[in-house]
């Protein structure tokens, strides 16, 4: 089962182009730090902004680097069902771990059409699929109901879900009616301790980025029910966890982790640098939380 920390690791860019320097050093922190897993290609990773063949080039170079070390779960999900599947059988021939599939954005399906689209992938793919529910971003809410019918109906395929909607809920009522070898992870930084304590078994973070060691700590604490350290650590993280959402993600965490000189500052359009007075403040708590943590 999926469980711990699991960034959602940025994409490194130089000159526009992937900075595959940054990136072997960025999989080495990981590596260094008690990561338990890592996303590629995901909204932290600003996939979106990837053509396929960069996509495929990134995918076989962490592969080739993490020797399976660590567990790879690839963002290959669209509005579109054909190059989902594609994308996801690539993902597969490439030697990743799991296939990490967004419910299909600006088509706003009903739950019937998402339960189908999801039964689609598990009947025509082969990699554990977690769903990634992110309403937010999509203009789509998978419900409680939808994600229980799909992991009792496939439990060898559909296996976890990133849960983003902030309610939770909902996201108890998943882990009590899901199998046991389902896995709710949160996908809200601000909510990963709240959602330990209903059944979560880790978090796809994007703090995680930049103190993978501390999140390693707070998840794993959770897990083996020392929740006072665990609150601990939670409650130091309170405002790195909302500065990194001063702009839009992945801005604020590219800022730090060029400060930690893990790479340099670039994103694709339509991102791109924020403000001087952001900039500042983002640097300045996260130095807040190191000099606190030590």
């Amino acid at each position: 089962m999926l469980k711990g920390s699991i960034p959602a690791l940025v994409t490194p860019f130089k000159n526009n182009e992937i900075d595959y320097n940054s990136l072997e050093k960025l999989l080495n922190f990981h590596l260094e730090n008690q990561t338990d897993g890592l996303v590629l290609l995901g909204t932290t990773g600003e996939g979106a902004t990837l053509a396929n063949d960069e996509k495929e080039a990134l995918l076989r170079f962490a592969v080739q680097r993490l020797k399976s070390k660590l567990p790879i779960i690839a963002g290959t999900g669209s509005n579109n069902l054909p190059h989902t599947i594609s994308a996801t059988q690539k993902a597969e021939s490439l030697g990743v771990d799991y296939a990490m599939i967004v419910t299909p954005y600006y088509n706003k399906p009903n739950q019937e059409g998402l339960y189908l689209y999801f039964k689609e992938l598990a009947n025509k793919t082969n990699l554990p699929i977690i769903i990634y529910n992110v309403p937010g971003r999509t203009g789509v809410n998978i419900s409680a109901e939808t994600v229980i019918k799909l992991a009792n109906d496939f439990p060898e395929k559909i296996v976890a879900i990133k849960e983003a909607s902030g309610d939770i809920i909902k996201a108890s009522r998943i882990v009590r009616d899901t199998p046991d070898s389902f896995a709710l992870l949160s996908g809200e930084d601000a909510l990963n301790f709240p959602l330990m304590c209903v059944g979560s078994k880790g978090a796809i973070s994007v703090t995680a980025n930049v103190v993978p060691k501390e999140m390693h700590l707070m998840l794993n604490y959770a897990l083996e029910g020392d929740c006072a350290r665990s609150l601990s650590i939670h409650q130091h993280l309170i405002e790195l966890n909302e500065v990194l959402f001063i702009d839009t993600n992945p801005i604020p965490v590219k800022y730090i982790l060029a400060h930690l000189d893990l790479l340099e500052i670039g994103f694709r359009l339509p991102l791109c640098p924020t403000s001087d007075d952001k900039k500042a403040k983002i640097i300045a708590i996260f130095n807040e939380f190191k000099n606190k943590i030590q």
